[in-house]
């Protein structure tokens, strides 16, 4: 029983700890999409969305705000900053993914981002 107990213990231990780090992680990624939806060279968000604490946007496209009641499937978000032409084809949206303007872990990042608004 010891010999079983240790290693269980152990793994239990590992898990824990990873579940404590994961918050500081997940901080990181929402604050490296902030800087990417709002940097102008890259996620470019502004030029077309009103965000909370962006400067100078546009209108073109609609308001983010509550997208995680909006889009409670986060890779419906992933899909639409990947290429809103797949679901329509008549958006002003650039596909960031499929032009290669975003890579899929800035995609990920910039969709941490936004469901915190």
């Amino acid at each position: 029983m010891t010999a079983f107990r240790k290693p269980a213990l152990l793994l239990a231990l590992v898990v824990l700890a990873g579940l404590a780090a994961r918050p500081a992680w997940a901080q990181s990624t929402v604050a490296e999409g902030q800087k990417l939806a709002f940097d102008r060279s890259k996620g470019n968000c502004l030029t077309c969305h009103v965000m909370k604490g962006g400067d100078l946007p546009g209108t073109i496209g609609p308001e983010l705000k509550d997208l995680k009641t909006r889009y409670p499937d986060r890779n419906e978000l992933v899909a639409i900053l990947f290429d809103e032409t797949k679901r329509n084809p008549q958006t002003m949206m650039p596909p960031f993914g499929r032009n290669r303007i975003l890579t899929e872990q800035e995609i990920n990042a910039i969709v941490d981002f936004l469901q915190t608004l």
